[in-house]
């Protein structure tokens, strides 16, 4: 039974980091745009 909750913690785990690893950049990217957009 704990081995079964360590793989659905791994499971979740690396779905967040992939998740994230795509997000994090993304939203720096529409951030920076946001800025330049608003800097005169």
């Amino acid at each position: 039974m704990a081995a079964n909750d360590i793989d659905n913690a791994r499971s979740t785990y690396e779905t967040f980091m992939g998740t994230l690893k795509w997000t994090v950049p993304l939203i720096a990217i529409i951030a920076f745009i946001v800025v330049l957009m608003i800097a005169p």
